[in-house]
C-alpha cells in the first residue's frame, strides 16, 4: 500500500498527516517528514494517524525519535486519531502512557 504524507502549518502548530501503512519500508519517509517538522521547533507537533491502517515497530520508533527531539527544545509531540489496531500497538508497548494521545486535532489543540 502506498503512503501519503502531508504537512500543515496552522494556528502555531505543525501537523503531519499520514495516510496508509507505516512499516519498515515506509517509515523512512515518515521519519524524514517528522524530523523536518521538529527541526522548525514548532510546538505542538501533531501527528495525525487517523488514516494509518497499520504501524509496525519501525513506525513506533520513528515517533519515539520525534518525541525525544521535541523534548530537547521543550516542544510537545501529540498523537491524534489512533485506529483500534494501531492503538493496540501503543497499549501493548505501554507507549500510550508516554505519548499524549487525542481523539482528533481539535481536542489536541484545546489541551
Amino acid at each position: 500500500m502506498s503512503l501519503d504524507i502531508s504537512v500543515i502549518n496552522d494556528q502555531g502548530s505543525a501537523q503531519l498527516r499520514i495516510v496508509g501503512e507505516v512499516d519498515m519500508y515506509s517509515s523512512t519517509q515518515v521519519r524524514r517528514a517528522l524530523l523536518e517538522l521538529v527541526k522548525q521547533k514548532q510546538s505542538p507537533v501533531i501527528v495525525d494517524l487517523n488514516e494509518v491502517s497499520y504501524m509496525d515497530s519501525s513506525g513506533v520508533a520513528t515517533l519515539i525519535e520525534g518525541l525525544q527531539m521535541c523534548g530537547e527544545y521543550g516542544g510537545t509531540l501529540l498523537i491524534v486519531g489512533l485506529r483500534d489496531n494501531v492503538r493496540e500497538v501503543f497499549e501493548l508497548t505501554r507507549l500510550d502512557k508516554i505519548f499524549k494521545i487525542y481523539q482528533n486535532i481539535e481536542a489536541a489543540m484545546a489541551r
